[in-house]
């Protein structure tokens, strides 16, 4: 089982961002508005509680999950964030985000090859919950939207792929 002291720094601050950046990727894909973007943040905080809380839950995820729950991972994970995605253009974001998540696949593939599905099966599981975190589309509140646009449809693909599944 791999934990924190079998990364370098910079490699678990790129697992303290994965989750954040599952997110960012569909959010990217189709912004929602100020509501949809509080609903799909909202989700991503959702993953993070009941992994934290999951007694399934995989150790490596949990020890992210843990770390990120301290203010100095928060920090690290922030810190890398604004670095990575600072001087993105408008249609950046989501291409830097399944970037990272590509790095991150190769990263669980060599140093921690027990944990590596369950880990890419939970980021899978916070993008797909943050793209039925609001409808897209339609009127106030997304009334007469759909669930997962088209858009975020091939973000999920996008991610799925960069995960190597």
């Amino acid at each position: 089982m791999a934990d924190k002291t079998s990364f370098t720094k910079e490699e678990w601050v790129l697992l303290l961002e994965s989750p954040m950046i599952a997110g960012m990727a569909v959010t990217a894909a189709d912004p929602s508005g100020l509501w949809g973007l509080l609903k799909e943040s909202f989700a991503g905080g959702t993953a993070l509680s009941q992994a934290i809380s999951g007694i399934d839950t995989n150790p490596l995820v949990k020890a992210v999950v843990t770390d990120f729950s301290n203010s100095e991972g928060r920090s690290a994970a922030r810190d890398g964030l604004k670095t990575k995605f600072a001087a993105s253009q408008l249609s950046d974001p989501k291409l830097k985000a399944i970037d990272a998540l590509r790095q991150v696949s190769a990263l669980l593939d060599a140093k921690a090859p027990d944990d590596a599905a369950a880990f890419k099966a939970w980021l899978r599981q916070i993008s797909q919950s943050t793209a039925e975190a609001a409808s897209e589309g339609g009127g106030l509140f997304g009334i007469g939207g759909v669930q997962v646009s088209d858009a975020e449809k091939a973000t999920l693909t996008e991610i799925s792929t960069a995960l190597g599944s």
